[in-house]
């Protein structure tokens, strides 16, 4: 079992505008290597962003810009299992990648919060959210960190493999199975 957490905090409401990102490696259910890094995404911090995750256009004054950081993210991800906690990361990464007229990274998407849904009942309609599950699980991390929710993802995950015995192939499976509900 090998796969590659991801997280990223952006500076505005555009999914693209990157301001840093988080990689967490996990083999056999343990970190085995972390990544991050600020990154300056050539635009404006808003207000409610900052209040978020604290970091504001200071902060990245002389940090990389997107296509700066891509190589290193390629590295990780390409051929393997990109974890993120909702769609939003996937949906980032491929909206800055667009931005800067990048080639797509070949790498196989895993939303550890539909995972999170279908590992613990209380959770499947609601409280699924990345710090709620990690109190279930007993993970204690800085939200709002990349890194910190990176590995934190990483973390939900090996726990839902760890609660139900189902592998990683049987979770691409179950989160992908269409559910109908028959009155």
């Amino acid at each position: 079992m090998e796969f590659v957490a991801i997280d990223v905090e952006t500076a505005n409401a555009d999914m693209s505008s990157i301001c840093q990102i988080g990689l967490a490696k996990y083999k056999n259910g343990i970190l085995v290597e972390e990544w991050s890094s600020l990154v300056d995404p050539e635009d404006y911090f808003d207000f409610i962003n900052i209040d978020i995750h604290g970091i504001t256009e200071d902060d990245v004054i002389g940090a990389p810009k997107f296509p700066d950081v891509f190589q290193k993210l390629s590295d990780f991800l390409t051929g393997g299992i990109c974890v993120s906690h909702t769609h939003f990361d996937r949906v980032s990464v491929s909206r800055a990648i667009n931005k800067y007229s990048l080639n797509s990274i070949n790498t196989v998407w895993l939303d550890s919060a539909r995972v999170a849904r279908r590992a613990w009942e209380e959770c499947a309609w609601s409280g699924y959210g990345l710090s709620n599950i990690c109190k279930m699980i007993g993970y204690e991390f800085k939200h709002h960190d990349a890194l910190e929710d990176a590995k934190a993802s990483g973390q939900v995950l090996v726990a839902a493999i760890n609660k139900t015995g189902l592998d990683l192939d049987a979770w691409f499976k179950r989160v992908s199975q269409l559910q109908i509900f028959v009155n």
